[in-house]
């Protein structure tokens, strides 16, 4: 373990890949790489029985009740050149509104106003989006088509929040099914023993400093969550 005193950070040293870890490989075969869908599937067994039934065109008693609960969702896109994003949407549970059985609303909260996630919509008419509970194992994974909202009645289904948002994205559902528990388990994303202090990484104004060459003022974790307040 070594210590940027300068910093006041530790950095831990990575800890080296552990092949054994991964398994026994299959044994080599003609086709070195595998680089089409049908050479995929022939690599891997077929999927069966609920892991296919399972998917829905629609929201469920089920899958409404898990929106209800979920303070943090992933958005997931792609621009029609193949250049993809995945951003984090966060705020109360059920901030992502059941508009109806086959539509979900997704307010846009203040953000840094890069946009890339609803240009690749505005673009493609395409999003996902996988759906986290704290405590909970299992995911909703939601996909379909999607566009960017802005109509003034739409805008004001969301009166009630601190404030109206820019734009909504509308998702119209046409798969939608729970996610199995085995990645977050694994992770033990939840578990109080598997928290990471933040002293285990430099403060994010740091990072980007040393990240883009710019010399703006450091500020420590809390003035950033100070800083945010106001929009969250």
């Amino acid at each position: 373990m070594a210590q940027d005193r300068a910093r006041g950070w530790t950095r831990e040293p990575l800890a080296p890949v552990v092949l054994s870890r991964i398994g026994t490989l299959p044994a080599s075969t003609e086709r070195p790489m595998i680089d089409s869908a049908a050479d995929l599937r022939d690599h891997y067994p077929q999927p069966t029985g609920r892991a296919v039934d399972k998917t829905l065109d629609h929201l469920d008693a089920h899958c409404r009740r898990f929106l209800a609960l979920a303070p943090f969702a992933v958005l997931a896109s792609g621009d029609a050149s193949g250049r993809l994003d995945a951003s984090p949407r966060g705020g109360a549970p059920g901030f992502v509104r059941v508009h109806d059985e086959r539509t979900l609303w997704l307010p846009d909260a203040p953000g840094n106003n890069r946009l890339d996630s609803f240009s690749n919509i505005a673009e493609t008419g395409r999003a996902g989006l996988l759906f986290l509970i704290p405590g909970v194992d299992e995911t909703l994974r939601v996909n379909g088509s999607a566009r960017v909202r802005v109509e003034p009645e739409v805008l004001g289904a969301f009166s009630s929040e601190r404030r109206l948002p820019r734009a909504v994205l509308e998702i119209t559902v046409e798969e939608a099914y729970l996610h199995c528990a085995k990645a977050l388990m694994r992770s033990r994303l939840w578990r109080a023993d598997a928290q990471t202090p933040r002293e285990a990484l430099p403060p994010t104004s740091q990072i980007l400093n040393d990240q883009t060459g710019r010399a703006d003022r450091e500020e420590t974790q809390e003035e950033m969550a100070a800083r945010y307040a106001p929009d969250l």
